[in-house]
């Protein structure tokens, strides 16, 4: 998806999570609520978090240089990784903490209506962003499910706050259902309970974030029809009799490293084969503009072989040696 989408998407959920921190906030020192005290610390989380993926996101636009000659767009990973860590280590922390501690040293909740009136406010706003969020997120998924569109996309600012955004719209259902029956019936450690519930919830998520992203951190291939594509086009050139080795590699949402070995048939003038070379760059990078970086190399297939049986001896040995 283009950076515009994911822009928009983090803006909706910034506006609506610095909004409703401050809102639950006041609520919770008024109330002396644990579940209502966890989710404006979940709030402000989130605002930190759609912070950090904005940072990350301009810090990714930079151009190469000689210190990173294929540009910075692997850094919006990192910061999403960032994230993950942020929501584990701050949000779940600390909401683990407080209902811990309220479990032990249970309080009434004074005057509940006010908690009520927060969380139907915050659902309103979260729900609006989720929508924004879920919307753009559809724009991409095409036919898959969510939750395999999420494993194949390479966008972590949409997804992660797609995730957030899940996760708020869960803790603020708990929230309520457990600010009513600790207030209803009279039990004030179930206030406690429910930001245990809370803190399982945003540990969960930042579980589901860091595998996600830590994919795209170490590196992922473009997806499976871009490499079908590039085949295609490749096999269109007769003069190429063969595809030695394909490798490809996301350094960013929307780039794309493409390296290519081919094998072209006996006794091609070499004017022909850099024009050949020249047509498919064209075509490759016209069809599928998120390749950005392609080099091709030329190759006879029997020696790529050998050189390919010759580097997987040198791994084994030295697996061997560390063995």
């Amino acid at each position: 998806m283009a950076a515009h989408g994911s822009r928009k998407v983090i803006f909706a959920a910034l506006a609506g999570n610095s909004l409703i921190a401050i809102i639950k906030f006041m609520a919770a020192a008024y109330t002396g609520s644990s579940a209502m005290l966890s989710e404006a610390i979940h709030s402000v989380v989130d605002t930190g978090n759609q912070g950090l993926l904005l940072y990350g996101m301009k810090r990714a636009k930079r151009p190469a240089d000689e210190q990173h000659p294929f540009g910075y767009g692997m850094e919006i990973y990192f910061w999403s990784f960032i994230v993950a860590i942020m929501v584990f280590a701050v949000g779940a922390g600390i909401s683990f903490y407080e209902g811990f501690h309220k479990v032990l040293h249970p309080q009434p909740i004074s005057n509940p209506m006010i908690n009520y009136i927060v969380l139907g406010l915050a659902m309103i706003f979260e729900g609006g962003a989720l929508y924004i969020a879920y919307k753009e997120f559809g724009k991409v998924r095409g036919n898959f499910g969510l939750f395999e569109a999420v494993r194949r996309s390479k966008d972590p600012t949409l997804f992660t706050v797609l995730f957030e955004d899940t996760a708020a719209m869960l803790g603020l259902m708990v929230a309520f259902i457990g600010i009513f029956i600790a207030h209803s019936f009279n039990i004030p450690w179930v206030d406690g309970a429910t930001s245990l519930v809370i803190a399982a919830i945003l540990a969960g998520t930042a579980i589901l974030l860091a595998v996600e992203t830590k994919g795209l951190l170490i590196g992922e291939a473009a997806s499976p029809d871009v490499v079908k594509g590039i085949c295609k086009l490749t096999k269109n050139h007769e003069e190429i009799g063969n595809v030695n080795e394909m490798r490809t590699m996301h350094l960013g949402p929307e780039d794309i490293l493409l390296a290519l070995s081919v094998d072209f048939i006996d006794n091609l003038p070499s004017e022909k084969v850099e024009a050949i070379i020249f047509e498919l760059e064209k075509e490759i990078k016209g069809q599928y503009p998120e390749i950005r970086r392609l080099f091709i190399e030329v190759q006879d297939r029997f020696h790529h072989d050998q050189s390919a049986q010759a580097e997987e001896l040198r791994e084994k040995g030295e697996g061997d040696k560390k063995a």
